[in-house]
């Protein structure tokens, strides 16, 4: 991999120096360039700045709207990109810009919304903690924000795949492929919460033993019965929004990517395949995908 390192470095100078940018701001614009010089890395591509052509950069648009990143998200980066290479043609660094052309997304895509992190205490805090269900429902919503789960792998999610010593836990995916998830502090104690104050009093089904998430019968809760905990919730707490379980894995992916998360942990966590079929894609370390939890999820 070409080293970015330099070009980041005078780009960093230019924004603080020439254009006296607030401390977050040059964050922020240096996190955009830095995407992009991953992506380069995960697609196993060895270019300088220079040599990325438009339909690199239409690529990594794509790549970054596959792992849930919202249109408003993906046009921020582009102003990124596009301060990016001005400055590059400023320093005589590259010959012509590929950003000219790039289109931002438009924001009336079908792509799903995200919540702010407001909004998601808003949902939290209408839960009525004083039933059974209530308990579950927030340790739900811890879980499905706090890893970024698909409703698919939360209602299959076994007491046997948590790891909370490790901070970790094993879902199913897609294809049954498994992965390990990081677990913050404040899903887990949920999870503990509702498991012990809850869950030893249901009359559990034969065969639901180990399902975490059960409804008042002793069964595993379905996708359906999710998707209703959440539109209810919504309208508790008078969110106009349209969302569904998947915000929440949208909003867990944005808000790591937005906080300045390396997108490899975040395509990691995600469970995602990657775009690139040729890319022998190595599994991060496992302390790795924790701390980036530990340092950029809203809600450890």
């Amino acid at each position: 991999m070409s080293s970015w390192q330099p070009y980041l470095k005078g780009f960093k100078a230019y924004l603080q120096l020439e254009k006296s940018l607030s401390g977050n701001s040059v964050d922020a614009y240096l996190h955009d360039a830095e995407k992009l010089s991953q992506y380069l890395e995960i697609s196993g591509l060895s270019l300088s700045p220079g040599q990325v052509e438009l339909s690199r950069l239409q690529d990594f648009l794509q790549w970054i709207a596959e792992l849930g990143i919202s249109a408003r998200s993906q046009a921020r980066i582009i102003s990124g990109l596009r301060a990016f290479y001005k400055y590059l043609l400023l320093e005589n660094e590259v010959s012509a810009d590929p950003t000219e052309l790039l289109e931002s997304p438009r924001l009336g895509r079908k792509l799903p919304s995200t919540l702010s992190l407001p909004e998601i205490d808003q949902l939290i805090h209408a839960i009525d903690l004083s039933t059974d269900e209530g308990k579950r429902n927030k340790a739900i919503l811890e879980t499905l924000y706090g890893c970024g789960l698909r409703v698919s792998e939360l209602v299959t999610l076994r007491i046997s795949n948590l790891f909370f010593p490790d901070g970790f836990i094993r879902v199913i995916g897609k294809g049954d492929k498994e992965r390990l998830v990081p677990v913050g502090d404040i899903a887990q104690n949920e999870i503990r919460h509702y498991l012990t104050d809850v869950r030893t009093h249901i009359p559990v089904k034969k065969g639901q033993e180990d399902i975490i998430f059960l409804n008042r019968r002793g069964s595993g809760l379905s996708r359906v019965m999710v998707f209703t905990i959440i539109k209810n919730l919504a309208e508790k707490a008078g969110i106009r929004k349209k969302i569904s379980p998947h915000t929440f894995r949208h909003s867990f992916a944005t808000h790591l990517v937005e906080g300045g998360a390396d997108l490899r942990a975040v395509q990691e966590m995600l469970g995602h395949e990657s775009i690139t079929t040729t890319e022998i894609y190595t599994h991060l370390d496992r302390e790795y995908l924790r701390s980036t939890i530990i340092q950029y999820h809203p809600r450890k």
